[in-house]
């Protein structure tokens, strides 16, 4: 039976590249140092030339930069190294250790219809997936009233609304918001001002309030009407696949957390991958070997892939100064989408004997959503929650204290009682984490969109944000590393 060809071309160029790159490996290491001599075969192939040159680096051991590094060695190229400014691997994947063999995602933890890339991904690494737990009725809570609902998978936004979302979106691609025919009407407006037009009552709207901050990590006033636009276009046009939990993008999660894809991507890359590594200058992009300078020393390559969020790459210098379209770009770019995520670890889910799913809801609160984060066995109970950080103390033990008020306000007192508790502010992890996600403000993709892609000389741009689809999602920074490393392969055959 013939092969079924891919429904997306990108992964036919992909396949294509991979397989003629894996049959001249034999004969230099992708045809790029032909010197390699007779008397080398069946030796291991060193990670650089004899001039000590590399042919790519890799700059972040996120979700994107391992997937490009991943994609390099299937292929055949040895010649490469990854620079990460961390002490771990994952970026904004990352599993809080609960004990016993079990964890609790303080990232990026849900995949859902259409993220196909990092689907694929996992099964290659041989990682399970199970459903989020959302069987049973929702908490409300709201000065001193508290409802239970059935919210039947989602976050209760009006339908209506969700449909006219869902039709706008198809005239703006996921891609490229800034091409969409109606870019001037959509890209000046918020998704605060949209909302205001559509005469929504002030019950239904604290749903919405509730629902795009999650999204994107502000308020709807700073969230670009387009970007969200581009948003649901990436979920196939339809709303209810990007902001819900049941067949949505929060529907699945991987047995032992996401950061266990990034953790074994690094496993196979032994001495190519450097720890503690940031890079503080990049000179000569525009020639034909790039100078890293980094903690560790200079690394030379001739091409680079940045492999990081668009607003860290201020912190690099770069010599000479990048195109003031990009740097631009770089300088505007969304650096602080406050993320703050919590984890409340029980000796069982109890809530769920109550006929509750553990989701809680508190309108205008301290959480802004908190919901059953358990194991796939139930083993243990785990209630994540992102929180509202202005509202929630900064102490660890207070901290833990004001939310297990909530909890047990929520599903009993049962809720007062944790054995563990975990906290994650992405806003002040480290120098290397500024925000969890980037929230797109209105007129941003009609300034800067077309500067987002292109190659400035040697370096190739990559992670999350810049994906054709699911940007901001890991999906998106797998499909980001991918094409990453097709841009390295192809331009270095080239020269």
């Amino acid at each position: 039976m013939a092969e079924r060809p891919p429904s997306n071309p990108f992964d036919l160029k992909r396949r294509q590249l991979l397989k003629f790159a894996g049959a001249t490996a034999a004969v230099g290491g992708l045809g790029l140092q032909a010197t390699l001599s007779l008397a080398d075969e069946g030796k291991p192939k060193a990670s650089g030339t004899d001039d000590g040159v590399l042919d790519v680096a890799i700059i972040g051991a996120g979700m994107a930069g391992l997937t490009a590094a991943r994609d390099l060695q299937n292929a055949g190229c040895q010649s490469f190294v990854v620079l990460e400014a961390r002490q771990r691997v994952g970026g904004r994947v990352l599993n809080h250790d609960l004990g016993g063999g079990q964890i609790s995602e303080a990232g990026g933890q849900w995949i859902g219809p259409g993220q196909t890339a990092v689907a694929d991904l996992a099964r290659e690494l041989q990682i399970d997936t199970f459903p989020t737990y959302y069987q049973g009725k929702t908490v409300v809570l709201g000065g001193d009233g508290r409802l239970e609902i059935d919210l039947k998978g989602t976050f209760g936004t009006d339908e209506s609304i969700g449909a006219k979302l869902s039709e706008l979106s198809k005239v703006v691609p996921s891609g490229a918001p800034w091409t969409s025919p109606r870019v001037a009407e959509l890209d000046k407006l918020s998704m605060g001002d949209w909302l205001a037009q559509q005469n929504i009552k002030p019950e239904d709207r604290s749903g919405w309030d509730t629902s795009l901050t999650l999204t994107g990590g502000v308020t709807p006033a700073k969230m670009g009407l387009l970007h969200f636009l581009s948003m649901i276009n990436s979920a196939s046009c339809d709303y209810m696949k990007l902001d819900s939990i049941k067949d949505s993008a929060q529907g699945t999660r991987f047995v032992g957390g996401s950061q266990a894809l990034c953790t074994r991507m690094a496993e196979a890359l032994g001495d190519k991958l450097r720890l503690a590594c940031p890079v503080r200058e990049i000179a000569d992009w525009d020639r034909e070997v790039v100078r890293l300078i980094t903690d560790q020393g200079e690394v030379r390559a001739r091409r680079v892939i940045v492999a990081i969020h668009p607003a860290l790459c201020n912190q690099v210098r770069f010599q000479p100064a990048l195109p003031e379209g990009r740097a631009a770009l770089q300088r505007a770019w969304p650096a602080h989408s406050p993320a703050r995520k919590t984890a409340m670890v029980y000796r069982r889910p109890f809530w769920r004997d109550k006929g509750l799913n553990g989701h809680t809801l508190e309108i205008k609160g301290q959480v802004l959503w908190a919901w059953d984060n358990s194991p796939p066995d139930g083993e243990i109970g785990v209630i994540n929650a992102f929180v509202v950080n202005a509202m929630v103390p900064s102490d660890h033990d207070a901290a833990r204290q004001v939310l297990a008020q909530i909890y047990a306000r929520s599903l009993g007192d049962e809720a007062l009682s944790p054995i563990g508790y975990h906290d994650h502010d992405w806003g002040q992890a480290d120098p290397w984490s500024l925000t969890c996600v980037s929230a797109i403000p209105p007129g941003f993709w009609s300034q800067h969109g077309p500067s987002l892609r292109p190659a400035c000389g040697n370096l190739i741009w990559s992670g999350t944000e810049t994906a054709e689809i699911w940007a901001g999602y890991m999906d998106g920074a797998v499909r980001s590393g991918h094409q990453s490393a097709l841009q390295a392969l192809g331009s270095l055959r080239k020269a």
